[in-house]
């Protein structure tokens, strides 16, 4: 956020309120080049990203109107955002809104409507443009915040795509302090988001230096007590005996506990092979290195985390196990004797852990002897943080910062609690911030004495983010701990490593980017244009509408040809009878563009799926998302879909899950053509250990009793091609119209009884129909003895205890 100095100069624009913005050339040579083209801003973290991508947003605005869309990661950094845009633009609050979770769809389809803009998290965005709510044709322009995002299958991806094939007259402005480790994740990111023009500014840059301060990182090397790498070693020999089980399948030569996870995953690849071609030894290896996964995070918690966040991550662990349907590996590790010797160490350790110490004296030296103010200490760890809460508050006015998920143990944090706690800190009401990697990207958060980091990072990205909350008006201090001869040691390597590469990759980006403009259309400007701090009367066009000095150049002349005509084009972009031409949209008045097209209701948790995305992408359907009583999709008044991998359909063979009969008995009664998708390539014969004619038996149930139509697919994509076929035909073929109708059946006495049995201690449909079979009624079920649940067939000593349990304990709210 950029505010005026008393002395300084102020940025001037009709859309700006008078006096806010401070003059900073360097953001306005960014803002300029932004303008021009689909660009990456490369900035680092606390010199104002947010202020030149505002810049752009209000020359668009004026200029071209519209809309403005600005998306950024977490609800914080919305609400911040929203903030700031209100503050610095002289556009009515109430028509820049905020889009979250916690507006209701109906209300963000009318809000977005009035809006002039808006700024979103980008799943809400998707979900809108999927469920066909609000459309990007009138987004003038469009930000992408925290841009390093834009990889694999997150949300930006999909909307930048729709932005560039839906908008009339796009462009797309990404921010980041740390685009990526290397030129090809950057480059990745630029292709992803349709970015043609990447500006780099570094603080070695002249226009920036003046803003920045030194920001010296410090290693302090901390050396774990005995008592603490004993409870190490016990969990590593542990590690050890799992391996060697492996080892003895022939996955992997390797049986000390220090393996990379390229080896891990290179022994889940084997055994999934192994899985493949249907060896029950590799299910059993599966199994293996699940546990061998828990026990590696335990060795995490001990070595680099606390001993308290150790005990927090066993107590979760143990109660995994006490659940019902409770994995082998985690049944097998915390009964493992080891196991339970190194937990009964931890309970008892009753000292200081030393990075808990080496914290407090940091805290102490930078609040008290150098009269500092603030302090933020960044954990990975959720039980770190509550931990570490706690003992700091002891010493310092502290509180938490965490993310809004509730987890075992430990309640999130609501976006106005969140709220609430950095509005504090901002006004000193308190001097030690906890946080976890929530409020790393881009988040406000006021300039601070120290940057605590209770371990290193080992990423470059995050590692920039967090350094970047320091050194931002004075020298700022950061300070790492690293325990030594632990994976704090080979995280800090790999986070050297990667800064250094980052900051090399974006040097070589800086350097080259006069080749980079050469390959954009005619008439661009070179990227490279200002980097030696050549006069502001060279700026690129249209940076003195942002006010200042007039450099007598003509705006006119620096315009490009973009509005120019071709002779033989001029009448079909002339208006006429046909085409009428709005905001710089052109509209055939008489036509509707959704005429003619099938229409297919989603279920909202198909989202998890790419195919309600690749739907909404289609010329030939429409999509609208909702939360659906019965099946994944409906494709007009009498047929509806269920979904399942051929995974999940064997599943309901198993015992493991029988919810799909039910799905579809709710299908069924509903629609009078229900119709089951099976997903996959693998055979539903031969593919586990499941007699043929178990299958043939439920293809058969699922056609005959239910009358539901099976059909096979082989992807996503060939699913989604099947959707759209089915309701091509049904609604434009067969005139039919798309009805969502029906409510999950009402269930029966019997079934009723099953349910409320079998979600006692979440023993399951199977034991619950044992139990009533055995015992003939729900009461007497419920009021069996220990001893007489064992003679039950199905009925173990875990179960029965598991039950005795929750019947019989008194209830105790909030436990």
């Amino acid at each position: 956020m950029a505010t005026t100095d008393s002395d300084g100069e102020s940025i001037e624009h009709p859309l700006l309120t008078p006096g806010f913005l401070e003059r900073r050339l360097y953001q306005l040579r960014l803002a300029g080049t932004a303008t021009e083209d689909h660009t990456l801003v490369c900035l680092p973290t606390g010199l104002g990203k947010t202020t030149v991508s505002l810049l752009v947003t209000a020359r668009r605005l004026d200029e071209v109107g519209g809309k403005s869309l600005l998306l950024a990661p977490t609800k914080p950094l919305v609400q911040q955002h929203a903030e700031f845009y209100r503050e610095a633009l002289t556009i009515p609050d109430d028509e820049i809104v905020v889009f979250t979770g916690d507006v209701s769809p109906d209300d963000r389809a009318a809000l977005w409507e009035d809006a002039t803009i808006v700024i979103a998290t980008p799943q809400v965005v998707e979900n809108d443009l999927v469920g066909g709510r609000v459309s990007l044709r009138d987004v003038t322009h469009i930000t992408f915040d925290e841009c390093h995002r834009a990889t694999g299958d997150y949300a930006y991806n999909f909307i930048a795509e729709r932005y560039h094939g839906d908008a009339a007259d796009p462009l797309v402005t990404g921010m980041s302090a740390s685009p990526g480790g290397d030129a090809e994740e950057i480059a990745e990111v630029c292709e992803n988001l349709g970015i043609r023009a990447v500006e780099v500014m570094t603080e070695e840059d002249a226009d920036v230096d003046e803003y920045t301060h030194d920001t010296e990182v410090e290693w302090e090397k901390i050396q774990l007590p005995e008592e603490v790498i004993e409870i190490r070693d016990a969990l590593n020999d542990v590690i050890s005996d799992r391996l060697g089980k492996l080892k003895e399948l022939g996955v992997t030569r390797k049986t000390s506990p220090d393996l990379s996870e390229r080896e891990i995953h290179e022994i889940q690849a084997q055994l999934r092979q192994m899985m493949d071609n249907d060896q029950s030894a590799g299910y059993e290896g599966m199994s293996f290195l699940a546990e061998i996964r828990k026990l590696r995070t335990a060795v995490t918690y001990v070595e680099t985390q606390s001993v308290e966040a150790t005990c927090r991550y066993f107590e979760r662990q143990q109660n995994a196990a006490r659940s019902s349907g409770a994995s082998k590996a985690s049944q097998r590790m915390v009964s493992e004797p080891k196991v339970e010797e190194a937990i009964r160490r931890a309970h008892s350790f009753d000292d200081i852990h030393p990075k808990y110490r080496k914290a407090r004296i940091l805290l102490a030296e930078t609040l008290g002897i150098k009269d500092g103010e603030r302090v933020i200490v960044f954990t990975e760890s959720r039980d770190t943080a509550e931990a570490l809460t706690d003992f700091l508050s002891n010493h310092f006015e502290t509180r938490r910062f965490v993310g809004q998920g509730d987890k075992e143990g430990s309640d999130g944090m609501t976006q106005k609690e969140q709220q609430a706690v950095l509005s504090a800190f901002k006004a000193g009401e308190f001097e030690v911030l906890v946080s976890t990697s929530v409020a790393e990207e881009g988040l406000d958060v006021p300039e601070v004495d120290l940057v605590l980091f209770y371990e290193p990072v080992p990423t470059a990205i995050r590692s920039i983010q967090r350094k970047g909350r320091t050194g931002r008006q004075t020298e700022g201090r950061v300070v790492v701990l690293m325990a030594e001869d632990t994976r704090d040691e080979a995280y800090f390597w790999i986070s050297r490593r990667k800064e250094k590469q980052m900051e090399s990759e974006l040097r070589e980006l800086k350097g080259v980017a006069d080749e980079v403009a050469a390959d954009l259309d005619d008439g661009q400007t070179s990227l490279g244009e200002f980097d030696d701090g050549e006069a502001e009367s060279e700026m690129q066009p249209g940076l003195q509408e942002f006010g200042g000095e007039d450099d007598g150049s003509d705006p006119d002349e620096a315009e490009t040809d973009d509005d120019s005509t071709d002779e033989g084009e001029e009448e079909s972009t002339t208006e006429t009878a046909e085409t009428a031409v709005s905001d710089g949209v052109v509209a055939t008045p008489d036509s509707d563009p959704d005429e003619d097209l099938a229409e297919i209701v989603v279920d909202q948790r198909e989202m998890d799926s790419a195919i309600p995305r690749e739907l909404s992408t289609r010329d030939d359907v429409t999509t609208r998302l909702e939360t659906l009583e019965v099946g994944d999709y409906v494709l007009s008044d009498r047929v509806a879909v269920e979904r399942k991998s051929v995974s999940d359909f064997l599943d309901t063979l198993t015992g493991s899950d029988r919810s799909l009969f039910e799905q579809l008995r709710d299908l069924s009664g509903h629609y009078a053509r229900p119709v089951l998708i099976i997903e996959g390539t693998d055979s539903l014969v031969g593919t586990r250990d499941i007699h043929p004619n178990a299958v043939r038996g439920a293809l058969a149930s699922l056609a005959v009793d239910f009358g539901v139509s099976v059909l096979r697919t082989e992807s996503e994509a060939d699913t989604r091609d099947l959707l759209a076929v089915i309701a091509g035909r049904e609604q434009t073929t067969n005139d039919r119209e798309v009805s969502v109708h029906g409510e999950k059946a009402k269930k029966t006495l019997t079934e009723q009884q099953e349910y409320v049995v079998g979600a006692i201690a979440d023993i399951g449909p199977v034991t619950a129909r044992s139990l009533l079979a055995h015992f003939g009624t729900v009461e007497d079920a419920l009021s069996a003895t220990e001893e007489d649940l064992l003679e039950v067939d199905g009925v173990g000593s875990v179960t029965a205890e598991r039950i005795r349990e929750v019947v019989g304990s008194q209830y105790e709210p909030g436990r």
